[in-house]
């Protein structure tokens, strides 16, 4: 059956978005949840365990405090306290560590680390998955089991101030509250000055119980300028003279006989060596926690600091909860810290532990169908024995030493369990639904292969691709298959102990999926035995073009050995982690293959032809006859020099950013440029490049663009200035700093401006009159919007990579696509690959931690979520779109160079050809860096994979379009 490739390429597109959501419902990790709809509660909590006929003691543990105030500071690393710099950073902490009445840990919080899922772990005591993350934008009221639900049953009084989140998910739950929104990062001050102003007042009072302060400002400082700012140690210093002001508040009320207060220091998440959060890196996952009380003995003077502990963030919520004698939510999969407990005695520490394991024991029993074989499970059962044999003896009356060893003994068997079976819980995060992910990844691989072995007839010149599907749909291995494939269903849907997706479906749905993976595996095995055996004499090949065989050149054969060969890398994490290394090699080998073509083009070709005159398309305002030979041998020499010339600005742009995993925490061009000695060096750098950026982009617009990008090229230094970043000749160094708002927003009105300009003059060559420079000239004037746009976004020591990316781009087009005369499918995949380089020059990588988030807030005053996000967007796939747009504009300038008239169909059919090529791009980008950016290696293969068949389904659709293009 033969089917045209466009309509091919769109139905494998098709089906390929299908595979890979069969995947995602698979791969997403099932939370460890209890089974129970109801919250725990006092009553249900178990008797203490005793041997023997007498009736069990239903005796409930004693509230180890009073009042809990938890102070928490978004961002707050541990090396800010414990580290080297801590006694210049936080000195009365670091007093209080070492020398007063407190128990001090390094909390390891789990990734992602962002604030909504750190906020649910520390109040739910489960692990979030990285579904969380697309909720931290609107968090949702959180209706599961939670500490801050079970304080308020319990009649105690809660008070906040801070982060707006806890309001979100906590909105009836506080008897006092004043949020902030925490999204604002270019705020910094007035974020901590509206929870400070509450403070006197509040501490004063004697109306609540639980007080907590969430501080935003140190996360600010750190997404704006780093964890190695000028503006960290003042926070710092702030925060604490905060906690000194709480810690002597709380003292001067602590009476003699009442119940201690207990005052928590923790930070939500720690904070990466470029100042962003949401990985797995080491300074992101280590936070301090201090816990002052004076129920804690008072230390020694010790002549240096001992390492802290390292326990899980989510410990805190089970501890919390015992001490203030509250149920321990049912989804917490934290155990008490025992440290917490060494002031308490023996017997009642016990209990601690036991209602503690029995909390996880039932969550256990609710997660896993085999919970009875879990070592932390037996190991509980044993200590629960034990337990109940020294409860006997203890009630008797026994105080001998036999008692004591004993319950040290049944002590530590509880911990042992309770670390067991909190670790088996949190490993339940990475449970999949592996048969919807197994269906998945062998879909995606079917459409793989077919639409591999059909490209060499899809780029034909006849774009025809000729598919065995009445062959395989009659052939009994396909029946077979079915059979199989059917079998294999019901197998596994009858046996497996979890519920799979698949096997929810209807008995239809499977039906047809079976027979549609049959057939596909029938017309594989079909097109594969085609392409290997030979083709019948008589018959014409369908490689066969016009009488020539079609053939692959060395640059198809890079394009496409690359592609696969860094599909293929993904299937390591320590590719996927450096995977910058990929495409730098990749792009340094396609200018050497580049090279090698023009070489080719003008030595080999030209010695070959003689005096033959070589074709060369003509310039803009000249036909080929008009070129005089000086032009000529000027054209040719610096098509020579645009690859090396391109070689040069990959390797300076690669040394600005450091990025990927291993190498990241090194210093880089940019570290160098932005350091306050190098101001002038950055200043005049950033000056040449916004000038050079305007002689690049105005040659292809209006009048009125060029001056409205003059100015905003100008008000983009003006915004840099305002902020610091660079300076002006006549700007004092003591003069203060303002926010940029007033420039920025002026950048804005001239990108508006442009856009309106480039939209109205392409829409007037559709719609009104059919001119093909005036559409090539909207489509220029909108590129070079964006370009005014990303501009203002980037730091000003990006602004080389900008320029880089606009001087290859010039060269590239002018000197090698067009006189190579690469056709639209090699000059897609190689905007792809640029496209995807420029990504990680600009210091990206795969890790939400390298997104930088203040760029949203450029130009606004305060927080507007659709601005932030857009801008945010903009910023982080500026590489990706700016050679996006630039395929668009330069395909469709392409098509329109002939000076004869084309009719207006024509024109829809160009645009039509520029469109897929965009939306191809910007769904991989998408798609590969925001679904999957927190360092999950395992769906990459397949992604990469989808990556591959879009490339491959655009080939085809150019090709079918320049086909019918050629006929029309």
């Amino acid at each position: 059956m033969k089917v045209r490739s466009s309509v091919f390429a769109s139905f494998v597109l098709i089906c390929e978005v299908i595979g890979v959501a069969v995947f995602l419902r698979g791969f997403f990790p099932v939370s460890v949840k209890s089974s129970l709809s109801s919250k725990s509660k006092l009553s249900d909590l178990p008797a203490e365990p005793l041997t023997g006929s007498s009736p069990n003691s239903t005796r409930l543990p004693h509230p180890l405090f009073k009042r809990v105030v938890i102070m928490l500071v978004d961002a707050l690393r541990e090396d800010f306290v414990f580290g080297p710099n801590g006694r210049i950073y936080m000195p009365y902490t670091r007093h209080v560590v070492e020398k007063g009445s407190s128990k001090s840990f390094v909390a390891k919080a789990r990734p992602p680390t962002v604030t909504m899922p750190r906020i649910k772990a520390l109040t739910t005591g489960s692990i979030p998955g990285f579904i969380d993350v697309v909720m931290n934008l609107n968090s949702p009221a959180m209706l599961e089991d939670n500490l801050i639900w079970q304080a308020k049953t319990a009649g105690r009084r809660i008070i906040f101030y801070g982060d707006d989140t806890w309001v979100r998910l906590f909105p009836k739950h506080f008897m006092e509250y004043d949020g902030t929104t925490s999204f604002f990062v270019s705020d910094y001050t007035e974020v901590d000055n509206n929870v400070t102003r509450h403070l006197d007042s509040t501490l004063k009072r004697d109306d609540w119980d639980i007080l907590i302060l969430h501080y935003l400002g140190l996360d600010h400082i750190g997404h704006i300028s780093g964890p190695h700012s000028s503006l960290i140690q003042p926070k710092l210093l702030e925060m604490d003279d905060i906690l000194k002001k709480i810690h002597n508040a709380l003292d001067s009320k602590d009476t003699e006989g009442s119940l201690p207060y207990l005052l928590v220091l923790c930070g939500d998440h720690g904070m990466s060596e470029t100042g962003s959060h949401g990985g797995s890196s080491e300074p992101e996952v280590s936070t301090p926690l201090v816990l002052i009380s004076p129920a804690f003995k008072r230390k020694a003077m010790p002549a240096g600091m001992d390492i802290p502990a390292v326990v899980e963030q989510v410990d805190l919520t089970p501890t919390l909860a015992l001490g203030f004698g509250l149920p321990i939510s049912q989804n917490s999969v934290g155990h008490v810290i025992p440290e917490v407990l060494e002031e308490t005695s023996l017997r009642d520490r016990l209990r601690y532990l036991h209602i503690n394991g029995h909390q996880l024991s039932c969550l256990l029993k609710d997660t896993i169908p085999d919970y009875e074989k879990e070592a932390g499970f037996e190991q509980f059962r044993v200590a629960e024995k034990a337990h109940g044999n020294w409860m006997k003896l203890y009630l008797e009356g026994n105080t001998s030493e036999v008692l004591t060893n004993m319950g040290k003994k049944v002590l530590k068997q509880y911990l042992e369990a309770l670390a067991a079976m909190s670790s088996c819980l949190s490993k339940q995060l990475g449970k999949y639904d592996m048969y919807s992910m197994i269906a998945g990844m062998m879909f995606v691989f079917q459409l793989l292969l077919v639409l591999l072995l059909t490209l060499p007839e899809a780029l034909s010149a006849e774009a025809v691709v000729d598919l065995p599907v009445l062959s395989a749909l009659v052939s009994l291995p396909f029946y077979l298959l079915c059979l199989l494939l059917a079998s294999v269903h019901v197998l596994v849907c009858t046996s497996a102990e979890s519920s799979c997706y698949f096997c929810s479906l209807s008995w239809g749905l499977v039906f047809a999926a079976v027979a549609f993976s049959s057939a596909m595996f029938c017309i594989l095995v079909s097109m594969l035995t085609r392409r290997l055996l030979p083709a019948p004499t008589h018959r014409k090949s369908p490689l066969r073009s016009g009488g020539s065989e079609w053939w692959l050149s060395e640059l198809d054969v890079l394009l496409l050995a690359g592609t696969i060969g860094h599909t293929l890398s993904l299937a390591s994490s320590s590719f996927i982690e450096e995977e910058h290394q990929t495409w730098y090699f990749l792009l340094n080998t396609l200018c050497l293959a580049v090279f090698q073509d023009v070489c080719r083009k003008y030595f080999r070709e030209q010695r070959n032809s003689g005096d033959e005159e070589e074709y060369i398309l003509p310039s803009k305002d000249c036909h080929p006859s008009a070129h005089p030979k000086p032009e000529v041998f000027s054209e040719k020499w610096l098509a020579l020099a645009t690859p090396p010339f391109t070689l040069v600005c990959i390797r300076l742009v690669r040394s600005l950013n450091q990025t990927g995993v291993q190498w990241a925490h090194l210093p880089d061009l940019g570290h160098w440029l932005n350091s306050s000695e190098h101001k002038i060096v950055l200043s005049l750098l950033a000056a040449f490049c916004l000038v050079l950026i305007y002689f690049l982009v105005q040659r292809r617009c209006s009048l009125v663009s060029k001056v409205a990008l003059a100015l905003g090229l100008l008000g983009v230094y003006s915004y840099r200035a305002a902020v610091g970043n660079v300076s002006f000749p006549w700007q004092h160094s003591g003069q203060a700093l303002s926010k940029g708002t007033v420039e920025a927003r002026f950048v804005y009105v001239f990108v508006l401006g442009i856009l309106f300009t480039g939209t109205k003059d392409l829409l007037r060559s559709q719609i009104i009159t059919a001119d093909a420079k005036l559409k090539s000239r909207g489509l220029w004037e909108i590129y070079s919007g964006l370009v005014l746009l990303f501009s203002l976004l980037f730091r000003a020591h990006n602004l080389p990579v900008l320029c880089c990316c606009l001087l290859i781009q010039t060269f590239m087009a002018r000197f090698i696509w067009r006189k190579l005369h690469y056709d639209a499918a090699q000059t897609t995949i190689m905007h792809y690959w640029f496209g995807q380089a420029f990504f990680y020059f600009q210091g990206n990588s795969s890790n939400i931690a390298t997104i930088d988030i203040s760029v949203g807030f450029v130009g606004l005053e305060s927080y507007v979520e659709a601005p932030a996000i857009i801008l945010t967007a903009l910023s982080t796939y500026a590489g990706p779109l700016l050679w996006t747009c630039h395929l668009v504009c330069y395909l469709s300038s392409e098509r329109d160079r002939s000076p004869v008239a084309i009719s207006h169909g024509c024109y829809c059919l160009a645009l039509l050809r520029s469109v897929p090529a965009a939306a191809y791009i910007v769904l991989v980008t998408v798609l590969r860096y925001h679904l999957f950016i927190w360092s999950v290696f395992s769906p990459k293969l397949l992604y990469e994979s989808m990556h591959l068949l879009l490339t491959a389904g655009m080939c085809l659709f150019f090709n079918t379009m320049e086909q019918s293009h050629s006929k029309s």
